[in-house]
């Protein structure tokens, strides 16, 4: 029987609920396409380029998809999130909140985290499948475009029955652009979490109204700064989970 959830999160992964990007898995095996996998995740999260343009391009630089056991080494070695993200999936869960990763990281990096315990079980998760392992019992959605995130999440909350003004949407950059026009259409609480210019001017452009700004925001030009975000604790989206989903 489906779990009767009270409210939904949706959430983007990287640098969103972590300091990592979706292709340093790759660049973990093969060092010398750090750059140039830099430069395809600028392209698309400024929206440049389209996600499926950038995992073409990426499918190029690599003479095989990468392995789980390289996957496996990458997350032995590096896996993070941002302070109390961890924590704050365990208290969804607890009070019968979906999370939901929403992202255009690849499916076989949650897959494998998933595998190895580091990430909690109970979550949903839609992702990439550039790379896609085994799916360890977990509820997988695909994310070709970005697009396809406000259509994943539009899913879930109808499969579960949950009201849009129930849903909560957390996103970085101007990749979660049309995530956020969808998300504004239906009456979703829309989060900018570790906030880039990218998706400010993407919002500000199409008079979307980012309801609450999270953590560390950036302006043009201005470098991250990983000491004060990883300051931030997730924990502390409680109070803004409670009133809008829980009435409190």
């Amino acid at each position: 029987m489906k779990i009767k959830y009270k409210g939904m999160i949706s959430s983007d992964w990287n640098e969103c609920l972590a300091p990592c990007g979706p292709f340093d898995p790759i660049a973990f095996a093969y060092p010398e396409l750090e750059t140039d996998l830099s430069n395809i995740f600028r392209s698309y999260t400024s929206n440049q380029i389209s996600l499926s343009e950038a995992t073409r391009r990426i499918a190029g630089l690599l003479s095989k998809p990468l392995g789980e056991k390289q996957m496996d080494a990458y997350l032995d070695a590096s896996f993070v999130t941002y302070t109390g993200v961890r924590d704050l999936i365990k208290w969804c869960k607890k009070r019968d909140i979906l999370f939901m990763i929403n992202t255009t990281g690849m499916q076989g990096y949650f897959q494998r985290a998933m595998a190895k315990g580091l990430l909690p079980e109970g979550i949903v998760v839609a992702a990439n499948r550039t790379i896609s392992y085994a799916e360890h019992g977990m509820e997988l959605y695909e994310v070709r475009e970005i697009e396809d995130k406000a259509k994943n999440t539009e899913t879930v909350m109808r499969a579960y029955g949950i009201s849009p003004n129930k849903v909560i949407l957390m996103g970085d950059s101007g990749g979660d652009g049309p995530h956020f026009a969808w998300g504004a259409s239906v009456g979703a609480h829309l989060v900018g979490s570790m906030t880039k210019p990218s998706l400010e001017n993407f919002c500000r452009n199409k008079g979307i109204e980012i309801n609450t700004r999270f953590g560390v925001s950036s302006s043009e030009g201005e470098e991250k700064d990983p000491k004060r975000e990883m300051e931030v604790d997730f924990m502390g989206l409680v109070a803004v989970i409670e009133k809008l989903v829980m009435g409190q």
